[in-house]
């Protein structure tokens, strides 16, 4: 089990997300003092009693004064167990691509669902989301489970409706559990008035879920950020190297490989970390990097290799592809429609492409794909992409880092959407 876990929250509006969050980092006694303090002089302006837990994560200036979360706030925090970092999304429908990026690199996501209310067309959206993001673990925190008289029917009803749309979405992993963020039931300590729930709190939950799968174990995959090539110095005048960081896989000397989009096949000669001292900068030989490492490779061939090529592994290459199909979350106020020219981007490439065809989008009310000439904000769909420079692109199933990109305007440079590159042959949504 890794140290360290990413979570994120996600739900409607005014569920409690922010509330259950600085509920959790107060009770795990991740808070400063002087925080605490203010906390408590801002809560006791606002007349919103003793202590509004949800200020603890709201850090924006903006946010407190409206009450609301309206973008990502990151927490860093740690028990005795394990390290975490936790993003705290905002519920509001116009804000749903800030859960896109909140969850994207995510564990576990806790979805809250307000016990009186029960599922939410913003719960079933966010269950799309974490389904197409292939997040491991998905915790249903059924709060305000104090305002239902703590009723087990209440609870076993929207946990039977949450897991049935969970299965509909592929998604394996669904540990529910009653929590009130206000009154601090099973968040960090174990409630006494929900004597029929046997299960972990939140906390127990969380110290012991496993992370993501452990990607050095797949084929290496390098996409080359820049090229190293020293002009001064007389030691490395010859020298000729290829940064950026292993996106899979591992690599070490004398590795065969083939360099992307060209197909040129060539080995490893040297795997390089930076070894800064007061006095010089140099290189050492790493030998061999993972997953996640940043490093620069050496090739034994004086290959063409630019920003953007990508080194794979020679016994696992996923060719290069032009054309897409993908699953897209549609972020832009401006509809998406057949013949829209964007760019992609993907790795550390940036092309052009051209939408060719709209293959449908989610229905939020039965989970079904309907047919749709346009993406509208907030739409989850199915499109295909023409590009004007090859991709070494893998399926998302396979690769969440080769196999996703965003679609950025062009002209303004805004993020449009983020994209999940599907099987050869296509999946359904």
């Amino acid at each position: 089990m890794s140290t360290l876990l990413r979570l994120a929250t996600a739900g409607s509006v005014d569920d409690g997300k922010s509330t259950l969050v600085g509920r959790l980092l107060h009770d795990c006694k991740a808070i400063l003092a002087d925080q605490i303090a203010h906390v408590q002089h801002v809560s006791s302006t606002r007349g919103a009693g003793d202590f509004d837990f949800a200020l603890l994560t709201d850090g924006l200036r903006a946010e407190r004064e409206q009450g609301i979360t309206i973008d990502v706030a990151y927490r860093y925090f740690a028990t005795d167990k394990r390290s975490f970092i936790l993003a705290d999304c905002p519920g509001h429908v116009q804000y749903t691509r800030n859960t896109v990026t909140g969850a994207s690199t995510a564990d576990v996501v806790i979805i809250l669902v307000d016990a009186r209310h029960g599922v939410l067309e913003q719960t079933r959206r966010h269950l799309a989301v974490a389904g197409l993001l292939r997040v491991p673990h998905v915790v249903l925190a059924v709060n305000k489970i104090d305002l239902v008289n703590y009723d087990e029917a209440v609870f076993k009803a929207i946990a039977k409706d949450v897991v049935d749309l969970a299965d509909q979405l592929g998604i394996s992993d669904v540990k529910a559990i009653p929590v009130s963020a206000l009154a601090g039931d099973n968040v960090v300590d174990r409630s006494t008035r929900t004597s029929w729930y046997d299960g972990p709190t939140l906390l127990e939950f969380l110290e012991n879920a496993d992370g993501r799968d452990d990607i050095s174990s797949q084929p290496l995959r390098f996409p080359v950020q820049y090229v190293i090539r020293p002009q001064t110095d007389d030691e490395y005048r010859d020298y000729r190297g290829y940064a950026g960081t292993v996106a899979a896989g591992k690599v070490s000397a004398g590795d065969e490989v083939i360099v992307l989009p060209a197909g040129r096949r060539t080995t490893v000669a040297g795997v390089d970390r930076a070894v800064v001292s007061p006095s010089s900068s140099a290189v050492a030989d790493a030998g061999t990097a993972v997953a996640g490492q940043a490093v620069t490779i050496r090739l034994a061939d004086n290959l063409d290799v630019a920003r953007g090529s990508v080194i794979v592994a020679a016994d696992s290459s996923p060719g290069t592809r032009r054309e897409l199909v993908a699953t897209v979350a549609w972020l832009s106020d401006r509809p998406l429609t057949v013949g829209a020219r964007v760019l992609i981007k993907h790795t550390t490439t940036t092309a052009q492409a051209i939408v060719t065809r709209i293959g449908g989008a989610l229905d939020l009310d039965t989970l079904g794909v309907i047919d749709a000439t346009e993406l509208n904000l907030n739409d989850i769909g199915k499109v295909q992409l023409k590009v004007a420079a090859p991709l070494a692109a893998d399926p998302y199933s396979s690769n969440a880092i080769t196999g996703s990109f965003l679609l950025i305007d062009a002209h303004d440079g805004w993020t449009l959407a983020a994209g999940m590159i599907d099987d050869v042959e296509g999946e359904p949504l």
